[in-house]
Parts: C-alpha cells; sequence; structure tokens
C-alpha cells in the first residue's frame, strides 16, 4: 500500500474513480457476515425446538427477538455513529457480533441462546448505518450508484442465501454449527478490518438524551413486538402492545423536535424535510413489507403444502437470490448513466407482477413456475433497492448521512415486522375460516396464503405509485434545502 494513501484516507479514496474504496469492500463483507445471521436460524428451528424441547412459537423468538433489537438499537446508531470514529465503531459492531456468535455456538440453554442472538443483533445494528454513512462521504457522487449496487448485493444477497446456507449446514451436524461456521469467517473479517480501517470523517462530541433512548427501545420494540404477536387468539393484547408502542414513538418525535433546537436530538427528524428522502423512505418500507411477507409464505408453503426439506426449499429460492445479488452493481452502473426512475418503474411494476402471480398457488403449481415467479420478485427489487437508498440518501445534506441512515434502518425493522405479521395474521385467519367451512387442512392453508399474497400484490401498488414521485436523480442539497423549509 503507498504511504501517501495512509496520510489521507478519506481523499486518496475519493480519487481513484470508478474503484470501490477498500475501506466500503471491507465493511460490506462484514455487513454481508453480520446479515447473513438474520435469515440464518429460519431452517433451524424444527431442529432446535427437538434439541432444546421448546414449541415453535418460543422458538420462533430467536428470529423475533434480532428484529427487536434491531428496531430498539438503530435509532440510536445515527448518534452513536457522530460521536465515534469509523474504527471504534467497526471494532465494537464486530465485537458484540463475535461474542454473542461465540456465546450461541456453546448456548447450554434457550435463554442463553436468546441472550446471544440478542448480543449479535447489537452489532448488526451498529453495522448496517456504519456502511451506509461511510459509503456517502468517501464514495463521489458520480460512483455512488455503481457503489450502492454492490452494498445492495450485500444486503440483499444474505437475507436470501441465509436459508440456503443454513440448508447445506444443518445437513453435515447440529444447529450450534450454524454459528461455528460463522465464527471464525468474522473474526478474520474483524481482523483485517481492524488492520485496514482507517477513520473517516471527525468524530463531534456530543451528551445522549437517555429519555429519548428508553422512548425509542419502548416504542420502536414495542411496535415490532406488538406486530409479532398478531396470532389467532392474542389480537386484543396484540392491539394494546401495539398502541402504547405507537404512542412512545409519538413522545420520541415530539422530544426529538424539542430537542433539535438545542442541537442533540437521538434521531435528527430534519431528514425527513427533504421531499426525495421521506418518498425513498415509504417506498423503501412498503417494498420490504412485500419481500419479507413472501420471503415468509414461501417456504411455509414449500414446506408445509408441497413438503420439500429445509435445503430444497433453499436451493428452490437461491437462484432468485442470486440473480438479486448479481444484478446490484449492473443496477447501480444504470443508475449512474441514467437516474433512478428508469429502474424503479420497472422494477415495482415486476414485484406487482411477481406477487399478482404468486396469488395463484395451489396443491400442484409447477415448480419451475414458482421458480420464475421468486426469480421475478427479486429482480424487481434488485431494480428497486439501489435507486432507492442511492436516491434517498443523496438527497440529505452530508451531515445528516448518519440519522438518515439509521431512520431507514430503523424503519426497515418497523416493515419487515409489520409484513411478517400481517401475512401470518391473513394467512391464519383465512384458513380459519376456510377450516370452519369443513376446507382440508392442506387446502385451507393454501387459501390462507393466496390472501395474504394478494394484500402483498395490493400493497406492491403503492411501490409503483411512490416510484413515480422519485426524481431521476438525487437534487444538489443546496436546491434541497430551498424546498425543504
Amino acid at each position: 500500500m503507498p504511504s501517501q494513501q495512509l496520510d489521507s484516507p478519506a481523499k486518496s479514496a475519493t480519487a481513484i474513480a470508478g474503484r470501490t474504496p477498500p475501506v466500503i469492500r471491507l465493511l460490506v463483507l462484514a455487513t454481508f457476515i453480520v446479515i447473513l445471521n438474520e435469515t440464518i436460524m429460519i431452517n433451524a428451528i424444527p431442529a432446535l425446538m427437538v434439541a432444546m424441547h421448546i414449541t415453535e412459537q418460543t422458538a420462533q423468538w430467536l428470529s423475533t427477538a434480532f428484529m427487536l433489537t434491531m428496531a430498539a438499537v438503530i435509532p440510536i446508531t445515527g448518534w452513536f455513529l457522530q460521536r465515534v470514529s469509523t474504527r471504534s465503531a467497526y471494532a465494537t459492531a464486530m465485537g458484540l457480533f463475535l461474542v454473542g456468535t461465540a456465546l450461541a455456538a456453546v448456548a447450554p440453554t434457550f435463554g442463553v441462546l436468546l441472550g446471544a442472538r440478542i448480543i449479535q443483533a447489537c452489532g448488526t445494528a451498529v453495522m448496517m448505518p456504519l456502511l451506509m454513512t461511510t459509503l456517502m462521504q468517501v464514495v463521489p457522487e458520480r460512483d455512488r450508484g455503481r457503489v450502492m449496487g454492490n452494498v445492495t448485493l450485500a444486503i440483499s444477497v444474505a437475507p436470501a442465501m441465509g436459508p440456503a446456507v443454513s440448508g447445506v449446514i444443518l445437513n453435515f451436524g447440529s444447529w450450534r454449527l450454524l454459528f461455528a461456521v460463522v465464527l471464525p469467517i468474522a473474526a478474520l473479517i474483524t481482523w483485517g478490518g481492524m488492520k485496514q480501517l482507517k477513520n473517516v470523517g471527525e468524530p463531534e462530541i456530543s451528551t445522549i438524551d437517555w429519555f429519548s433512548v428508553i422512548l425509542a427501545a419502548l416504542g420502536f420494540g414495542g411496535l415490532v413486538y406488538g406486530l409479532s404477536k398478531f396470532q389467532g387468539d392474542n389480537l386484543g393484547l396484540a392491539t394494546g402492545i401495539v398502541v402504547a408502542g405507537l404512542a412512545a414513538i409519538g413522545v420520541f418525535v415530539f422530544r426529538q423536535l424539542s430537542l433539535q433546537k438545542s442541537g442533540t436530538p437521538l434521531m435528527d427528524l430534519r431528514t425527513l424535510k427533504f421531499r426525495t428522502y421521506t418518498i425513498a423512505l415509504i417506498l423503501m418500507s412498503v417494498a420490504f413489507m412485500a419481500m419479507l411477507g413472501s420471503m415468509i409464505l414461501l417456504p411455509l408453503y414449500l414446506q408445509n403444502v408441497r413438503g420439500l426439506s429445509a435445503l430444497q426449499t433453499g436451493l428452490l429460492v437461491m437462484p432468485g437470490g442470486l440473480a438479486m445479488g448479481l444484478l446490484g452493481p449492473t443496477v447501480g452502473r444504470l443508475f449512474d448513466k441514467f437516474g433512478g426512475r428508469v429502474l424503479v418503474i420497472p422494477g415495482a411494476i415486476a414485484i406487482t407482477l411477481a406477487l399478482a402471480g404468486f396469488t395463484q398457488v395451489s396443491l400442484t403449481m409447477p415448480y419451475w413456475q414458482l421458480l420464475a415467479l421468486h426469480a421475478l420478485l427479486m429482480i424487481g427489487l434488485a431494480a428497486t433497492f439501489t435507486p432507492v437508498f442511492t436516491l434517498g440518501l443523496g438527497a440529505v445534506p452530508p451531515h445528516l448521512y448518519s440519522y438518515g441512515s439509521s431512520i431507514l434502518g430503523t424503519l426497515q425493522q418497523v416493515a419487515a415486522a409489520f409484513g411478517t405479521a400481517l401475512v401470518i395474521t391473513v394467512m391464519g385467519a383465512r384458513a380459519d375460516s376456510l377450516k370452519a367451512q369443513g376446507v382440508s387442512d392442506t387446502l385451507a392453508l393454501v387459501g390462507g396464503m393466496r390472501l395474504a399474497f394478494i394484500i402483498g400484490a395490493v400493497l406492491s401498488i403503492a411501490v409503483i405509485v411512490t416510484a413515480l414521485l422519485l426524481p431521476a436523480r438525487a437534487d444538489s442539497n443546496a436546491e434541497n434545502v430551498g424546498h425543504g423549509h
């Protein structure tokens, strides 16, 4: 490595046009491993239920708690990233992740395993906004689409690959192997990162408002938890928790608006004044709801209705996940050349078409058709996510990047929980009513899934509508400030 690169990493990293700065490569790799972990447990649930003598509801907590922690911790990351150096943030994120992973691999009881997942999730929550914020600081605007394409690759392929990877690993041993395999890889990446990572930007010293931290945790955490409880008999309780969560978020927002005057909000809501950012936020949330809903329905359908194994299910959804990832960089390059609309509008239409196709699932739908619909959905999402992330964050002035990416991350978790809850609730209610009419269990389940996919398809129409509102390029920040006030 030449010495001048060591002196001014931020400058020399931006000087080389057309190349992804090494710091981003490292962060993308770390983010990939960390996010892979969010979905790696999905396939292991049956094995865990046997090994730990727990019910499916209890086992589901391993994924729910992960999302909950993310929703509660991400709001704090905007403040955290402003306060510490890039290296400290990276060391914190990966350190937490490694401790959680090691603990999970040797967890003697379910309680310890759940705690380990929560520690992992704290690390993951810091990693995502760190990656986005650093990217916006070191990559010049002309290259952002391409680099963001590679980032989207990591962020989107990881959850899609999770079930497939775990399906393969589970063929060779117990669920502990999932963590045992991830641990050395994550340790290596952490070591490499600490060796090469340079600090980007200057940390600012600021105080933290603990009342806001508690409100954020109660509000976003409560909302995600309430949504995850929407099933059959606990509707009253779930609604109560959701309302309480929303109330806490209301107080949180009010608190941030008053703190903005003194200059130390936990989450700076001034980012929402930028129209493009806000539209991108809405579009991403709805697309995420549709994506996660289908990611949950499809394995349920393939395993419970069609009787495929976890590995077969993983392999069937793998081409779609790979297509999405491999298209990331291409989508990024196209975005740099032609702007966002050219990609987002066809992408949004593809999402709607795929979900509309899924509303026709039956006991005998050919596998190639399922594979094709899933691939179409993933390609649509690939064409949508990269431009939306880039346009959204590009519309915000640099000093708000860390807040912009933390709001994006928080909403992503809430949207994921909301999509999951919506899909499971609708499916369950419809299946129950069909069973009451004397329909067989399997057919009732298919009926429930169809209705859930119809709701996904209807939701995705909102993605097309918001896509039409997006500009082709990120407006310059100065111009935006004019519009914002």
